[in-house]
Protein backbone atom coordinates (compact mmCIF):
# COMPACT_ATOMS: atom_id res chain seq x y z
CA UNK A 1 0.00 0.00 0.00
CA UNK A 2 1.47 3.69 -1.04
CA UNK A 3 2.05 5.62 1.77
CA UNK A 4 1.47 9.35 1.67
CA UNK A 5 4.36 11.64 3.20
CA UNK A 6 3.85 15.03 4.56
CA UNK A 7 5.16 16.49 1.12
CA UNK A 8 2.45 14.58 -0.69
CA UNK A 9 -0.73 16.06 1.79
CA UNK A 10 1.51 19.73 1.80
CA UNK A 11 1.50 19.41 -2.18
CA UNK A 12 -1.92 17.58 -2.30
CA UNK A 13 -3.69 20.88 -0.38
CA UNK A 14 -1.88 23.71 -2.81
CA UNK A 15 -3.30 21.31 -6.02
CA UNK A 16 -6.89 21.62 -4.46
CA UNK A 17 -6.69 25.22 -3.62
CA UNK A 18 -5.58 25.86 -7.35
CA UNK A 19 -8.15 23.51 -8.57
CA UNK A 20 -10.71 25.41 -6.88
CA UNK A 21 -9.68 28.92 -7.92
CA UNK A 22 -9.43 27.28 -11.36
CA UNK A 23 -12.88 26.34 -11.42
CA UNK A 24 -14.07 29.77 -9.93
CA UNK A 25 -12.60 31.73 -12.92
CA UNK A 26 -15.35 31.75 -15.14
CA UNK A 27 -17.54 33.70 -12.87
CA UNK A 28 -14.28 36.39 -12.04
CA UNK A 29 -13.31 37.08 -15.97
CA UNK A 30 -14.13 38.71 -18.45
CA UNK A 31 -15.30 37.28 -22.14
CA UNK A 32 -11.37 38.03 -23.81
CA UNK A 33 -9.83 36.77 -20.58
CA UNK A 34 -12.46 33.09 -20.49
CA UNK A 35 -11.64 32.56 -24.32
CA UNK A 36 -7.72 33.09 -23.18
CA UNK A 37 -8.47 30.77 -20.48
CA UNK A 38 -10.08 27.95 -22.26
CA UNK A 39 -6.99 27.99 -24.44
CA UNK A 40 -4.57 27.61 -21.55
CA UNK A 41 -6.92 25.10 -20.03
CA UNK A 42 -6.42 23.03 -23.74
CA UNK A 43 -2.99 23.20 -23.88
CA UNK A 44 -2.40 22.54 -20.21
CA UNK A 45 -3.74 19.21 -20.70
CA UNK A 46 -2.12 18.29 -23.87
CA UNK A 47 1.66 20.03 -22.79
CA UNK A 48 1.24 17.78 -19.26
CA UNK A 49 0.04 14.39 -20.83
CA UNK A 50 3.30 15.15 -23.34
CA UNK A 51 5.42 15.66 -20.99
CA UNK A 52 4.13 12.40 -18.83
CA UNK A 53 5.80 10.49 -21.89
CA UNK A 54 8.70 12.41 -23.23
CA UNK A 55 9.86 14.09 -20.30
CA UNK A 56 11.03 10.57 -18.21
CA UNK A 57 11.71 8.97 -22.00
CA UNK A 58 12.86 11.99 -23.29
CA UNK A 59 11.69 11.02 -26.80
CA UNK A 60 10.18 14.18 -28.06
CA UNK A 61 6.74 13.34 -29.95
CA UNK A 62 5.27 15.61 -32.75
CA UNK A 63 2.02 13.29 -32.79
CA UNK A 64 -0.25 15.73 -30.81
CA UNK A 65 -1.65 17.00 -33.85
CA UNK A 66 -2.29 13.30 -35.17
CA UNK A 67 -4.47 12.17 -31.79
CA UNK A 68 -6.20 15.74 -31.82
CA UNK A 69 -7.63 15.90 -34.96
CA UNK A 70 -8.67 12.09 -34.49
CA UNK A 71 -10.50 13.16 -31.29
CA UNK A 72 -11.95 15.94 -33.26
CA UNK A 73 -12.88 14.01 -36.41
CA UNK A 74 -15.00 11.26 -33.67
CA UNK A 75 -17.37 13.91 -31.99
CA UNK A 76 -17.70 15.78 -35.82
CA UNK A 77 -18.74 12.01 -37.35
CA UNK A 78 -20.77 11.03 -34.28
CA UNK A 79 -22.55 14.21 -33.13
CA UNK A 80 -25.79 13.83 -35.11
CA UNK A 81 -25.70 9.89 -33.54
CA UNK A 82 -24.37 9.25 -30.14
CA UNK A 83 -24.38 11.23 -26.90
CA UNK A 84 -21.28 14.10 -26.29
CA UNK A 85 -19.64 12.41 -23.31
CA UNK A 86 -20.11 8.41 -25.09
CA UNK A 87 -18.10 10.53 -28.30
CA UNK A 88 -15.60 12.14 -25.84
CA UNK A 89 -14.80 8.51 -24.13
CA UNK A 90 -14.84 6.94 -27.27
CA UNK A 91 -11.86 9.47 -29.11
CA UNK A 92 -9.66 8.93 -26.12
CA UNK A 93 -10.15 4.87 -26.29
CA UNK A 94 -9.54 5.56 -30.54
CA UNK A 95 -6.59 7.43 -29.60
CA UNK A 96 -4.89 4.83 -26.71
CA UNK A 97 -5.08 2.11 -29.46
CA UNK A 98 -4.01 4.27 -32.26
CA UNK A 99 -0.96 5.41 -29.94
CA UNK A 100 0.21 1.69 -28.80
CA UNK A 101 0.33 0.75 -33.00
CA UNK A 102 2.38 3.44 -33.95
CA UNK A 103 4.48 2.84 -30.32
CA UNK A 104 4.53 -1.04 -30.98
CA UNK A 105 5.51 0.24 -34.80
CA UNK A 106 8.34 2.88 -33.92
CA UNK A 107 9.39 3.10 -30.11
CA UNK A 108 12.29 1.06 -31.20
CA UNK A 109 12.99 4.19 -32.97
CA UNK A 110 15.42 7.17 -30.86
CA UNK A 111 16.17 10.66 -31.37
CA UNK A 112 15.79 12.60 -34.51
CA UNK A 113 14.26 9.12 -36.06
CA UNK A 114 11.02 9.33 -34.03
CA UNK A 115 10.80 13.13 -33.85
CA UNK A 116 10.36 12.89 -38.12
CA UNK A 117 8.33 9.87 -37.59
CA UNK A 118 5.60 11.92 -35.47
CA UNK A 119 5.70 14.49 -37.35
CA UNK A 120 5.44 12.61 -40.71
CA UNK A 121 2.24 11.07 -38.57
CA UNK A 122 -0.01 13.80 -38.66
CA UNK A 123 0.95 14.77 -41.79
CA UNK A 124 0.27 11.80 -43.67
CA UNK A 125 -3.51 11.64 -41.59
CA UNK A 126 -3.78 15.03 -42.45
CA UNK A 127 -3.74 13.72 -46.30
CA UNK A 128 -5.57 10.86 -46.06
CA UNK A 129 -8.64 12.91 -44.22
CA UNK A 130 -8.17 15.73 -46.86
CA UNK A 131 -8.15 12.52 -49.75
CA UNK A 132 -11.04 11.27 -48.55
CA UNK A 133 -13.23 14.24 -48.49
CA UNK A 134 -12.11 15.23 -51.93
CA UNK A 135 -13.05 11.82 -53.04
CA UNK A 136 -16.71 12.17 -51.87
CA UNK A 137 -17.21 15.74 -52.56
CA UNK A 138 -17.12 16.62 -48.75
CA UNK A 139 -14.82 19.56 -47.65
CA UNK A 140 -15.51 20.10 -44.00
CA UNK A 141 -18.24 19.05 -41.15
CA UNK A 142 -20.43 21.25 -39.64
CA UNK A 143 -21.12 20.40 -35.19
CA UNK A 144 -24.66 20.87 -34.59
CA UNK A 145 -23.78 21.11 -31.15
CA UNK A 146 -22.78 24.13 -28.95
CA UNK A 147 -21.45 24.90 -25.67
CA UNK A 148 -20.74 27.77 -23.67
CA UNK A 149 -16.93 29.07 -22.94
CA UNK A 150 -17.27 28.36 -19.40
CA UNK A 151 -18.56 24.96 -20.03
CA UNK A 152 -15.69 24.26 -22.21
CA UNK A 153 -13.33 25.48 -19.51
CA UNK A 154 -14.67 23.22 -17.29
CA UNK A 155 -14.55 20.10 -19.05
CA UNK A 156 -11.20 20.50 -19.51
CA UNK A 157 -10.23 22.23 -16.50
CA UNK A 158 -11.37 18.74 -15.00
CA UNK A 159 -9.62 16.61 -17.35
CA UNK A 160 -6.33 18.31 -16.76
CA UNK A 161 -7.15 17.59 -13.38
CA UNK A 162 -7.58 13.81 -13.97
CA UNK A 163 -4.23 14.21 -15.85
CA UNK A 164 -2.57 15.24 -12.82
CA UNK A 165 -3.89 12.96 -10.93
CA UNK A 166 -2.78 10.01 -13.33
CA UNK A 167 0.92 11.75 -13.33
CA UNK A 168 0.87 11.52 -9.76
CA UNK A 169 0.26 7.69 -9.58
CA UNK A 170 2.57 7.18 -12.46
CA UNK A 171 5.42 8.83 -10.82
CA UNK A 172 4.89 6.74 -7.49
CA UNK A 173 4.65 3.72 -9.28
CA UNK A 174 6.81 0.84 -10.85
CA UNK A 175 6.11 2.07 -14.31
CA UNK A 176 7.38 5.49 -13.30
CA UNK A 177 10.52 3.96 -11.83
CA UNK A 178 10.85 1.94 -14.33
CA UNK A 179 10.75 4.97 -16.78
CA UNK A 180 13.27 6.79 -14.81
CA UNK A 181 15.82 4.67 -15.69
CA UNK A 182 14.88 4.09 -19.18
CA UNK A 183 15.07 8.03 -19.57
CA UNK A 184 18.79 7.77 -17.88
CA UNK A 185 19.96 4.86 -19.81
CA UNK A 186 17.38 2.73 -21.83
CA UNK A 187 20.64 -0.14 -22.16
CA UNK A 188 20.76 -0.38 -18.34
CA UNK A 189 17.15 -0.72 -18.38
CA UNK A 190 16.77 -3.51 -20.28
CA UNK A 191 19.91 -5.21 -18.86
CA UNK A 192 18.20 -4.96 -15.37
CA UNK A 193 15.24 -6.59 -16.50
CA UNK A 194 12.75 -3.78 -17.64
CA UNK A 195 10.68 -4.33 -20.73
CA UNK A 196 11.82 -1.16 -22.03
CA UNK A 197 9.15 -1.83 -25.15
CA UNK A 198 6.34 -2.03 -23.23
CA UNK A 199 6.98 0.32 -20.79
CA UNK A 200 7.03 3.15 -23.56
CA UNK A 201 4.05 1.93 -25.36
CA UNK A 202 2.16 1.94 -22.37
CA UNK A 203 2.70 5.47 -21.53
CA UNK A 204 2.83 6.93 -25.21
CA UNK A 205 -1.18 5.83 -25.14
CA UNK A 206 -1.67 8.16 -22.11
CA UNK A 207 -0.99 11.39 -24.71
CA UNK A 208 -2.74 9.85 -27.61
CA UNK A 209 -5.66 9.32 -25.93
CA UNK A 210 -5.67 12.53 -24.02
CA UNK A 211 -4.94 14.66 -26.73
CA UNK A 212 -7.74 12.82 -28.86
CA UNK A 213 -10.36 13.24 -25.88
CA UNK A 214 -9.11 17.11 -25.99
CA UNK A 215 -10.25 17.04 -29.48
CA UNK A 216 -13.83 15.44 -29.37
CA UNK A 217 -13.92 18.23 -26.17
CA UNK A 218 -12.69 21.27 -28.29
CA UNK A 219 -15.01 20.54 -31.30
CA UNK A 220 -18.48 22.05 -30.57
CA UNK A 221 -16.10 25.06 -30.31
CA UNK A 222 -14.68 25.10 -33.55
CA UNK A 223 -18.29 24.66 -35.44
CA UNK A 224 -16.61 23.13 -38.44
CA UNK A 225 -13.86 21.03 -38.87
CA UNK A 226 -12.04 20.27 -41.91
CA UNK A 227 -8.38 18.76 -41.60
CA UNK A 228 -6.41 21.58 -41.92
CA UNK A 229 -7.78 22.70 -38.81
CA UNK A 230 -7.98 19.59 -36.68
CA UNK A 231 -4.65 18.14 -37.73
CA UNK A 232 -2.75 21.45 -37.54
CA UNK A 233 1.02 20.48 -37.22
CA UNK A 234 1.47 24.19 -35.85
CA UNK A 235 -0.52 22.18 -32.52
CA UNK A 236 1.91 19.46 -31.87
CA UNK A 237 5.02 22.63 -32.09
CA UNK A 238 3.02 24.83 -29.60
CA UNK A 239 2.76 22.05 -26.82
CA UNK A 240 6.66 20.79 -27.49
CA UNK A 241 7.75 24.44 -26.85
CA UNK A 242 5.27 25.21 -23.98
CA UNK A 243 6.36 22.08 -22.19
CA UNK A 244 9.96 22.69 -22.96
CA UNK A 245 9.62 26.12 -21.57
CA UNK A 246 7.94 25.06 -18.63
CA UNK A 247 10.06 22.14 -17.67
CA UNK A 248 9.62 18.26 -17.93
CA UNK A 249 11.15 17.90 -14.43
CA UNK A 250 8.27 18.03 -12.50
CA UNK A 251 4.08 17.54 -12.89
CA UNK A 252 3.27 20.89 -12.49
CA UNK A 253 6.08 22.18 -15.06
CA UNK A 254 4.44 22.29 -18.46
CA UNK A 255 1.48 24.79 -16.76
CA UNK A 256 4.37 27.04 -16.02
CA UNK A 257 5.20 27.05 -19.67
CA UNK A 258 1.88 27.46 -20.59
CA UNK A 259 0.85 30.67 -18.62
CA UNK A 260 2.95 32.80 -20.53
CA UNK A 261 3.54 31.56 -24.02
CA UNK A 262 -0.53 31.73 -24.31
CA UNK A 263 0.01 35.25 -23.17
CA UNK A 264 2.86 35.71 -25.53
CA UNK A 265 1.36 33.91 -28.50
CA UNK A 266 -2.10 35.86 -28.18
CA UNK A 267 0.35 39.01 -28.66
CA UNK A 268 1.78 37.53 -31.61
CA UNK A 269 -1.07 36.71 -33.76
CA UNK A 270 -2.77 39.76 -32.85
CA UNK A 271 0.28 41.88 -34.00
CA UNK A 272 1.99 39.93 -36.40
CA UNK A 273 -0.32 37.24 -38.14
CA UNK A 274 1.48 36.52 -40.86
CA UNK A 275 5.29 35.54 -39.59
CA UNK A 276 3.45 33.23 -36.69
CA UNK A 277 5.67 30.59 -37.96
CA UNK A 278 8.88 31.81 -37.93
CA UNK A 279 8.12 33.58 -34.40
CA UNK A 280 7.83 29.63 -32.84
CA UNK A 281 10.80 28.61 -34.95
CA UNK A 282 12.62 31.32 -32.69
CA UNK A 283 10.77 30.38 -29.79
CA UNK A 284 11.79 27.16 -29.98
CA UNK A 285 15.74 27.78 -29.98
CA UNK A 286 15.92 30.61 -27.51
CA UNK A 287 14.50 27.83 -25.18
CA UNK A 288 16.83 25.25 -26.02
CA UNK A 289 19.67 27.76 -25.52
CA UNK A 290 18.68 29.60 -22.90
CA UNK A 291 16.15 27.52 -20.83
CA UNK A 292 17.05 23.61 -21.59
CA UNK A 293 15.72 22.61 -18.11
CA UNK A 294 12.68 25.27 -18.82
CA UNK A 295 11.92 27.40 -15.35
CA UNK A 296 11.71 23.85 -13.31
CA UNK A 297 15.55 23.19 -14.38
CA UNK A 298 16.03 27.51 -13.81
CA UNK A 299 13.96 27.20 -10.28
CA UNK A 300 15.79 24.37 -8.61
CA UNK A 301 18.78 25.97 -9.73
CA UNK A 302 18.15 29.23 -7.97
CA UNK A 303 16.83 26.77 -4.92
CA UNK A 304 20.07 24.79 -5.17
CA UNK A 305 22.08 28.54 -5.11
CA UNK A 306 20.56 29.44 -1.84
CA UNK A 307 20.89 26.58 -0.13
CA UNK A 308 24.43 26.34 -1.07
CA UNK A 309 24.77 29.69 0.33
CA UNK A 310 22.75 29.35 3.78
CA UNK A 311 25.34 26.11 3.97
CA UNK A 312 28.24 28.55 4.60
Amino acid sequence: MMRMKSTDYKALSVSIVLLLIAICLPWIVGDFALTLAVNMAMFTVLATSWALFSGPTHYISLATAAFFGLGAYTMGLGVDHLPFWLLVILAGLFGAIMAGIIGLATLRLSGVYFVIFTLGLAEMTRQIITYIQNATGQKGILISIWFEESTFYWMLVALAALIFLVGWLIGRSRLGFALRIIGDDEEVARHSGINTALSKVLLFMIPGSVAAMSGAIIAPRYGYIEPLIAFTPMLSFQVVIMALLGGTGRLWGPLAGVIPFSILWELISASFPNQTTLLLGLSFLIIVYLLPQGFVGLLLKIRAKIGDGRGY
